[in-house]
């Protein structure tokens, strides 16, 4: 009795470009695959959970020290002035409004953290030149570009004649 061996089917053209056998793709499993996944994205939470935690704790704007910006008697209607607040890296901007009086904020922009400045045309605003982001003066807001949150206000002080910035304020 002899038994003859069953014909080869013709090969199929994908597998002649992709000839990879199921038995030979032992190089990650699922059950591998997913745990490296999951360990992952733990580590990615965990560190962004670190970073919040880190950053909460050494915030500077909360009780840092007074930094006096300019007497309030020097300064004219629209007058700006640019200074340090809260640390030496940080910069910001005091406006002297003519109906609001004295008002600080962050100069750096909410969008990509460009810096922020004063212009007086077309009308009073603060530019980002940037992306043509423009912010009110009278609080901040964004008014027109891709900005969608406000500047950081900074919360100024007067002690005599002197004007002090204090804190900033989200």
């Amino acid at each position: 009795m002899s038994v003859e061996p069953p014909e080869r089917a013709p090969v199929a053209g994908w597998r002649e470009q992709f000839p990879y056998r199921l038995d030979a793709d032992d190089l990650v499993s699922r059950r591998e695959f997913l745990r490296i996944s999951v360990v992952s994205s733990g580590a990615l939470f965990g560190g962004t959970l670190l970073l919040g935690v880190l950053g909460s704790l050494t915030d500077q704007r909360r009780g840092g020290t007074a930094v006096e910006v300019a007497r309030r008697s020097e300064l004219q209607p629209n007058e700006v002035r640019y200074f340090n607040f809260p640390g030496p890296e940080d910069h910001a901007v005091l406006i002297n409004l003519p109906d609001q009086g004295p008002v600080a904020y962050s100069q750096k922009c909410t969008h990509l953290s460009c810096a922020v400045y004063y212009q007086t045309e077309p009308v009073p605003r603060l530019f980002c030149p940037c992306h043509e982001g423009v912010f009110s003066v009278a609080d901040g807001s964004p008014t027109a570009g891709p900005p969608q949150r406000r500047l950081p206000r900074i919360r100024l002080e007067q002690r005599g004649d002197v004007l002090y910035a204090v804190e900033e304020v989200p």
